[in-house]
Order: structure tokens, then sequence, then C-alpha cells
């Protein structure tokens, strides 16, 4: 039987879904990998993982989608025990995210709706669908978000969604912690990545005026954010529990 930690990774076929993955497989885990549709993104994330000679497998799975979950753990029980003659895992990390920005006058009920089921109903119903599986003494890291802490107009819901995310993680902590599992939060500022692409270009000076305001200067690149869920999947970090960690370079202070 495997020894090796198993992380699973929502949305790991890019941006700091795939940057965690790597630093993951960096730091001696083995993978799995959702993605929603972009499977050759994701094999290929499979491959560079690989090529660190660690294992991993990618799966489909739209976070959206509730009642798709039992289905989805019936797939990872199968890719479990065919590839790690396991029945767990070991950390689960609910990364995947969509952005819809608009001022809060003008949030259309969809849009609303898309933002609450990926972020928030779909981390909770996963989350639980999941527990049977996640390995007793392993660990949830759940991404949230700076806005949560401060305010950047266009962002009401999906900070709101975020907000509820990290009120999940200290209930989380709290009634697993009797199985000797952690949660915490992971929550970026701003991040140069596909997922903020549409904001930058809609607002060129957006990155300037963001760097201007963070301490250290810049805005974030992936590998800021990374070798933070490495840590929080590691035995250094076995003593931090219910905590946000808010990597964002020193923004707004």
């Amino acid at each position: 039987m495997s020894t090796s930690k198993i992380a699973l990774v929502t949305g790991g076929s890019r941006g700091l879904g795939r940057n965690s993955a790597l630093h993951l497989a960096q730091a001696g885990h083995d993978l799995i990998l959702t993605y929603r549709t972009q499977q050759a993104e994701a094999e290929a994330v499979v491959a560079q993982i690989e090529a660190l000679g660690r294992k991993a497998v990618a799966l489909p799975l739209d976070t959206s989608q509730i009642a798709s979950f039992p289905d989805f753990a019936q797939a990872l029980r199968q890719q479990l025990s065919q590839h790690w003659q396991r029945s767990t895992f070991d950390f689960l990390i609910n990364n995947a995210g969509i952005d819809a920005r608009s001022a809060f006058a003008e949030t259309t009920e969809e849009d609303f709706d898309n933002l609450l089921n990926v972020h928030f109903k779909g981390v909770y119903f996963l989350t639980q669908q999941l527990l049977p599986l996640l390995a007793d003494g392993g660990g949830i890291v759940n991404f949230s978000t700076g806005l949560a802490r401060f305010t950047t107009p266009g962002y009401a819901a999906y900070a709101s969604m975020k907000g509820a995310v990290e009120t999940l993680t200290k209930y989380m902590a709290k009634e697993l912690g009797i199985r000797g599992i952690r949660a915490n939060i992971v929550a970026p500022g701003i991040i140069k990545t596909d997922f903020t692409a549409a904001a930058r270009a809609a607002y060129p000076q957006l990155e300037e005026y963001m760097s201007g305001n963070t301490a250290l200067g810049r805005i974030g690149e992936p590998d800021d954010i990374g070798g933070v869920v490495a840590f929080l999947c590691s035995d250094a970090a076995r003593w931090v529990n219910a905590q946000r960690l808010e990597a964002s370079g020193g923004y707004s202070l």
C-alpha cells in the first residue's frame, strides 16, 4: 500500500489550482486534479507532476452541479483504489472558482447564483460528500480572497461568498477536529492569472493601482500562493487550524 500523501485540488488545470498542485508535488504529495472543461490542460499538469516523480490523475467535475457529487465520489473511489490501493485521500483543496464582476446595483440573480453555486454551495456540499474519503488526520484548505477584508467595487457578490466560506471553515475545523482534520483558509490578493485577466484588461491602470497600495510594491504571481497551500498541507502546519492566511503582499494596510 502506498504511503504517499494524496491531495485533491479542484480546478487544478490552470491558475492557482495548477500552481498549488505543482507545489504540493514538489513537497512530495501525489495529486488528484479536477477540471471542468479543460481536459488537455489538466492532462498537461498531470504530466508535469509525473515528471517530478509523483503520481497524478485528472477527473472531470463541475463544482456548481451539486447533483453530480455522488458520481464524482464514486469515480474518486475507483481512482484511489486503482492507482494507490487506498480508500482515502489526505488533503482537500477547494480552489475551483469563477469570476463575475458587477456593481452591487447591477448584479443579476443569475450572476449571483452562479457565484453562489461554485464558491459557497459547491464547497459546502462537495466537502460534505467527500468526508468519508478524507483520511483522519488530514486537512482542508479553502480559498477565500483578500476582498473579504478590503473592498474593491464590483465584487460584492463574489466577496460575500468568500466571507461565507471563511465562516464555514471555522465550523469545519470545530466539527472535524475530533477526526484530527484541520481546516484553513488561503486568501490571495490580486494575482496575475487567467482568473484576473479580464479585470486587468478592462482596467489597464488596475495593476499599477494595486501595486501602489501593496507594501511589497507589486501584484501577486501564482508562485506566491502555491507554497502557502503546500505549507498548510505539511507537518510544519500541524498546529495551524481554523486560520485565515492572507497572501496579498500587504495590500491596503
